[in-house]
């Protein structure tokens, strides 16, 4: 599962990037994802977080919707990590891990769905707004062996098209 971060605030031109919180209609967006995993089930095993406050904020507000027990690591090296650095960190994991939630920032996470994907399915996922979730099932059952073209699209929500959908 990758997880772009909900909408930030950009009301304090002085506040750092990393530092930027979340704006009202993030909050809201949160909310829609939220329930959106919880109606499909969907059940990470394992949660890799950017260590930006808008993505840890974003994990916060959809958390109810998680496990209560599933690991979460925030890390700095997915602080707007491109499609490769997510990648390379996506291959790490234990192949005794078989979901993973990835929260980052574009355009690294969406770069990294559509490079995953086939080239028929790529077209599926065009842009990749704030708080867009997009599942993909792995072609393989070794976390090593993720590259290009590697995986299958199962989904891919918005907010606007939660929001359209209730």
């Amino acid at each position: 599962m990758l997880l772009r971060h909900a909408k930030s605030d950009w009301a304090d031109a002085e506040t750092p990037d990393a530092e930027r919180p979340l704006s009202r209609d993030g909050r809201e967006a949160c909310k829609l994802v939220a329930e959106h995993i919880g109606v499909e089930r969907l059940a990470p095993d394992l949660i890799l977080c950017s260590s930006a406050l808008r993505t840890r904020q974003t994990l916060q507000r959809i958390a109810a919707a998680l496990p209560p027990e599933v690991p979460v690591l925030t890390e700095d090296r997915l602080y707007l990590a491109g499609p490769d650095e997510l990648l390379a960190r996506l291959r790490e994991v234990d192949d005794g891990v078989p979901n993973i939630l990835l929260l980052g920032h574009n355009p690294g996470i969406h770069a990294l769905a559509v490079g995953l994907l086939p080239p028929p399915d790529r077209v599926k996922i065009s842009t990749f707004p704030t708080a867009a979730l997009a599942v993909l099932d792995l072609g393989t059952r070794r976390w090593a062996e993720l590259g290009p073209a590697s995986t299958r699209f199962g989904s891919f929500v918005t907010p606007r098209g939660l929001r359209h959908a209730l």
